[in-house]
């Protein structure tokens, strides 16, 4: 990964995903209790945890240098942290445990929308630059 601020996104991602399938984890968990786990709970954690799946691979493909997949993780980034403020803005339409877990999750969020959104995170990414050196690299035949 030739790009530090995307190795960070990497990890901030791989902790997202941890923490949303914990997330669903409990939701199983304390299931038996429909005040903390509502029908909103049963939809929205799975939801959460296939789009913190899907980022993480996202950015992990954008690390190695593959641009589409740097612009699909910027735009996705943004949206999901615009439906966890809905989430925790939304006041009585999620339990308090899941607002609070969904504000973390936002800090994490927040910050890989602003790192993917930094002048010197996507031009390092523009065609010709050193970061998308290895998808050229990789995409020549041994002794071509």
């Amino acid at each position: 990964m030739r790009n530090d601020h995307l190795h960070t996104v990497v990890k901030l991602l791989a902790a997202f995903l941890t923490i949303s399938l914990s997330t669903v984890v409990a939701a199983v968990v304390m299931g038996h209790d429909p005040a903390l786990v509502t029908s909103a709970v049963w939809i929205r954690t799975p939801l959460v945890a296939a789009s913190a799946a899907v980022l993480l691979f996202l950015a992990r493909r954008a690390a190695a240098g593959d641009r589409g997949s740097f612009r699909r993780l910027r735009i996705i980034s943004i949206v999901v942290l615009a439906a966890i403020v809905g989430v925790v803005a939304w006041p009585n339409a999620f339990p308090a445990w899941l607002r609070v877990e969904q504000a973390v999750c936002g800090v994490f969020m927040l910050s890989v929308a602003v790192r993917t959104n930094l002048r010197t995170v996507r031009s390092s990414m523009e065609p010709g630059s050193a970061a998308s050196a290895p998808t050229a690299v990789a995409a020549r035949k041994p002794g071509a």
